[in-house]
């Protein structure tokens, strides 16, 4: 019997929309490698916050660029088949979820060298197809010819909850709901108006908005998506 040819998957979309989950539990129904660039750019973050090259809002991009090929990214399989980030080989996937990073990330991902080292790993990680990945520009800049495209949205107020809920569940210090909404709405502001490569819905893709989805209908309607291209790519 002939082997399925592979597609690409690029899942793309705004914080908290919960496209990471829906795109790692879419890469184990299909028996296909995930990759959550949106993890790259927090580790490249918390290498600069703890070396002091970001202070509050502000990020020494010089320090930050130079110190690129000290900074090696790569993911592990955790319980349950998550994937574990790792930072020079050190399991970094909490801390990289907390405020913190959270608060600096969108800044430090819109420095067009950093972009443009991720893209090249992000390209060599989908080079041979069978593979969703998910981020901010995978659809538009990675990989603009992938098969299937998702732009995944929802409400800032859905969005929100969400986020305030997943940092208590983890317990997170001192969360402040405010402050959840705050920085969602100051990272969309970044990510859609950066000059490189910004946040937005590629002509081709499908939007998906869950805001009013449960997990499951969200997983049948981007397994069924994925279903009909890949028998069209046959």
């Amino acid at each position: 019997m002939k082997e399925k040819n592979k597609i690409t998957v690029a899942v793309d979309g705004y914080s908290s929309t919960g496209k990471s989950t829906m795109a790692r539990t879419l890469a184990r129904r299909a028996g296909y490698a995930y990759v959550d660039t949106g993890a790259m750019y927090r580790a490249v973050t918390l290498y600069g916050l703890r070396h002091g090259m970001i202070e509050g809002d502000k990020v020494d991009e010089q320090a930050l660029v130079a110190a690129l090929d000290q900074i090696h990214i790569t993911f592990k399989a955790g319980e349950g088949g998550a994937n574990v980030t790792c930072l020079n080989g050190e399991e970094v996937e909490g801390e990289i979820r907390g405020m913190a990073v959270s608060n600096a990330v969108s800044p430090v991902a819109a420095i067009s060298a950093v972009r443009a080292a991720m893209v090249k790993q992000q390209q060599a990680m989908g080079r041979d197809k069978g593979v969703v990945m998910d981020g901010r520009d995978i659809g538009t800049v990675v990989f603009p010819d992938a098969e299937l495209k998702v732009f995944v949205t929802a409400s800032v107020d859905v969005r929100t909850m969400r986020r305030y809920k997943e940092l208590v569940a983890k317990g997170t210090a001192d969360v402040n709901l405010d402050e959840v909404r705050h920085n969602l709405e100051e990272r969309d502001r970044i990510d859609t108006t950066r000059a490189d490569s910004p946040l937005r819905r590629a002509d081709d893709a499908v939007e998906l908005d869950n805001s009013y989805l449960t997990v499951a209908e969200q997983d049948d309607i981007l397994y069924a998506l994925f279903c009909q291209r890949e028998r069209e790519a046959q």
